[in-house]
């Protein structure tokens, strides 16, 4: 089977956030099973500058924006197995930042992405590629499946099958209507019934209506998205293509991300032998200068785009709770302008206690996954979510709120029987959040049954083997069809 993916970013050549994971190792993992798998994307400026040389594979293809043709090239590694190609138009995808800087996005996101999308049929046509399906990514990929039944029909593309994957339905591709005629489509499907959101384009809408088939990275989030909590105004479109709609979780790549192999962490450890573990604790707090005399208490991780979907408004409210209570928290991660400020305003008020880091580290990811003895994820909502994944595989015990993919993934714990791999809340407040840290904390004071809960999170599998043999059946279920 030929299936070719459609996205915006990957690992490791340009990343964001989860869904370059996503597109680094799914396509591997298909592979494995005997598929033959392409990954297009854009030719950004850190792609070209990366460690991965380049070469031109073709060029002087034509693309459209509108109905005016435009030249690209297609450029693939120079080296290595990567099934990867990158479609390159410089002064589209030439820029420093993928979709915008920390100001906003960039003013031509519909005329970057439109194009990209239009690039496929000479893409594959140059590369000898015929897809059977096309699994398009997130509302940079949506206008594919539009495409693909509005412009493609007499093109050696028309018999494919297209699977969209949303990965955030936050995230929507909402431009002014006046744009609309840069899209090459016509105006009868600006409607309620096509692209038309509040008079506005909604990229990711056409793909929900034209794709063959929809799926979102957790079962939990597939029902949630149907919601009118969550459904970001477009629940009635996915209430409308339900039976369309599946839910496949994320994995993980545990080449990457095993603390018996993981060679950005100081000492390696094992579910038989967690020496390394207490050695990986001395090594974070004193990444973070906390007082190591501490360390008897439970260390908190937290990793995440400092953001409100991330629950930080939360962490915000009982982290003084737990610095009077002298347990020790380090933060890692990048996001919104109001974070960056409340952490550079809280840390220096708890010198010892509470480390803070403000960037894009992943040595200190893993080291942080390798050290801390518990991981926050209190997400106001989590399509899949990969940390509290990464936690369990590192005996890192996840503090979660039952939310999407986080619902789906960490089973509660029960202290009479020594089951589940982590503690979890419902309610999305400040109270029942530190109900669950303090549960975990009286957890960690019985050390056997502490370390029970932790090897039951390392013995999870949640590798990428068993969510490919999923998306497989959903591409034969499409094909069948």
């Amino acid at each position: 089977m030929r299936v070719l993916f459609v996205a915006s970013e990957a690992v490791p050549f340009a990343k964001t956030g989860g869904l370059a994971d996503v597109i680094g190792a799914l396509p591997r993992a298909l592979m494995e099973l005997g598929l033959e798998v392409r990954v297009l994307m854009p030719a950004y400026g850190p792609v070209k500058q990366g460690k991965i040389p380049l070469q031109v594979a073709a060029e002087d293809l034509e693309g459209r924006l509108g109905f005016q043709p435009l030249s690209f090239s297609v450029l693939a590694p120079a080296e290595g197995d990567h099934p990867f190609w990158f479609v390159e138009r410089d002064e589209f995808f030439e820029r420093s930042q993928l979709y915008g800087t920390p100001k906003g996005d960039y003013f031509d996101n519909l005329e970057r992405f439109a194009f990209f999308c239009s690039t496929v049929p000479a893409c594959c046509q140059a590369m000898g590629f015929r897809p059977e399906v096309i699994h398009c990514h997130d509302w940079q990929a949506a206008l594919v499946p539009v495409y693909l039944r509005h412009r493609w029909r007499n093109t050696p593309l028309a018999h494919a099958k297209t699977l969209l994957t949303i990965h955030n339905l936050a995230y929507q591709g909402l431009f002014p209507k006046e744009k609309f005629p840069l899209l090459g489509l016509d105006w009868s499907l600006f409607t309620i019934d096509g692209l038309e959101f509040y008079d506005q384009i909604n990229l990711l809408k056409g793909g929900i209506v034209f794709a063959d088939a929809i799926s979102t990275v957790s079962r939990g989030y597939s029902k949630e998205i149907q919601t009118p909590e969550f459904g970001y105004g477009l629940e009635g479109v996915l209430q409308s293509r339900a039976e369309a709609l599946f839910g496949i979780v994320n994995g993980v790549d545990y080449r990457d991300w095993d603390p018996a192999t993981d060679p950005l962490i100081p000492h390696h450890y094992t579910a038989e032998d967690l020496s390394g573990k207490v050695k990986n604790k001395m090594a974070l707090m004193a990444a973070f200068n906390l007082d190591l005399r501490l360390a008897n208490q439970p260390l908190f991780g937290i990793i995440s785009r400092l953001a409100d979907q991330k629950g930080f408004d939360l962490v915000a409210q009982v982290l003084p709770e737990l610095m009077a209570r002298d347990l020790p928290v380090v933060i890692l991660g990048t996001g919104e302008e109001k974070y960056h400020r409340w952490l550079a305003q809280e840390a220096p008020k708890y010198p010892g206690k509470l480390g803070v880091k403000i960037a894009f580290d992943n040595a200190l990811a893993h080291l942080i996954e390798a050290g801390a003895d518990m991981f926050l994820m209190p997400s106001r909502y989590e399509p899949c979510g990969l940390n509290q994944l990464y936690s369990l595989k590192y005996g890192t015990v996840p503090v979660v709120r039952a939310t999407g993919g986080l619902a789906d993934t960490v089973a509660p714990v029960d202290v009479k029987q020594g089951t589940g791999t982590g503690f979890l809340f419902r309610e999305y407040s400040a109270e029942a959040f530190i109900r669950a840290i303090n549960e975990a904390v009286a957890a960690f004071r019985d050390r056997e049954l502490w370390q029970k809960i932790m090897r039951n999170g390392m013995a999870q599998d949640w590798s990428w083997k068993a969510s490919a043999r999923e998306y497989l059946t959903l591409y034969e279920r499409l094909l069948s069809g």
